[in-house]
């Protein structure tokens, strides 16, 4: 697909999410996690990995594996020596990339999917640098796009394709079907059986039900699941009113011409997006993952690698 439009803040370009593998040596993806068995390894992981490394030689202390002794050291010293390791994780992720219509939208600089798309374009490539495998849930306005999750460079390159095709097909007239509402979103991962797997979602989490973080605490059981809040300063705060304002989702519409009918939208706004946070913070308390949130105002790189932990 030829791209719709030349400003990257309106949609993104493919060979952006390519020149994004060049920062994603710029931060550490959850660093914060902690091993939960007494080996721990390269990665900061809850979960058990494939292998074991070798760390270093040292005198016998009692409680060791005796399989880890090393017999060539303990007979040339006359003292026993094992060998120690750490335990190396090979982890699993899901990608979760919301394209609906109403992450096309912003009031301040940068489109809510295009920030999604470049974020998880650049975790994908953290996530490979990794040599982990990365999969992809792709949200568009039509259907839910389930993509494997592989460790090559070849098929994260064709799915990027499909992300940025994806996102410039989003225009003002964008409409959803049925079969990508959030809740069908749930469904689909609960249907995948995941385990000891990570998942990142990059969504506004538009219409999130009570339901659906029931079912995701559910998958946060055996799997870490990441929520990241992309929102614009609108969805929580109207400006001053100054004219009438006229709101409206593509359907239908709404005039806002007096005080009291703007105070009372500010109101709800300020409580949808606050409700939004709660679920997620809930969500998140499960595994003691941070809530992260990012906005429209063109910073959303330096502020994802702030929160999960970015290099100096």
């Amino acid at each position: 697909m030829k791209d719709k439009s030349t400003d990257p803040r309106i949609h993104c370009d493919y060979s952006k999410l390519i020149k994004l593998q060049s920062q994603a040596r710029a931060f550490s993806l959850l660093p914060n996690l902690k091993s939960g068995t007494a080996l721990s390894g390269r990665h900061s992981s809850i979960f058990r990995g494939r292998g074991l490394n070798f760390e270093e030689l040292r005198h016998y202390q009692l409680g060791d594996d005796i399989r880890n002794l090393d017999w060539k050291v303990t007979m040339r010293t006359g003292k026993p020596h094992v060998r120690s390791y750490t335990e190396e994780k090979d982890r699993h992720f899901i990608i979760c990339v919301d394209q609906r219509s109403s992450m096309y939208f912003s009031s301040v600089d940068t489109m809510k999917s295009v920030v999604a798309a470049e974020l998880a374009a650049l975790t994908a490539w953290r996530i490979l640098q990794d040599s982990d495998r990365v999969g992809f849930v792709l949200q568009s306005t039509e259907k839910l796009h389930w993509l494997t999750a592989k460790r090559s460079q070849g098929d994260l390159l064709h799915r990027l394709k499909l992300l940025a095709n994806t996102n410039q097909s989003l225009d003002v007239m964008s409409k959803d079907s049925d079969a990508v509402s959030f809740s069908q979103f749930v469904i689909l991962l609960g249907s995948l059986k995941l385990k000891e797997t990570t998942i990142i979602i990059f969504s506004d989490w538009h219409g999130t039900t009570p339901d659906d973080i029931t079912h995701l605490k559910h998958l946060q059981k055996h799997n870490d699941v990441l929520g990241v809040l992309i929102s614009d300063p609108f969805e929580s705060h109207l400006p001053a009113l100054h004219n009438d304002w006229v709101v409206g989702d593509g359907s239908l519409q709404i005039s806002i011409n007096e005080a009291k009918k703007f105070d009372l939208a500010n109101k709800g706004l300020s409580e949808q997006q606050s409700l939004k946070r709660e679920q997620l913070i809930q969500l998140m308390a499960a595994k003691g993952l941070p809530v992260i949130e990012t906005d429209t105002s063109g910073a959303h790189i330096e502020q994802f690698k702030r929160a999960v932990g970015g290099r100096r």
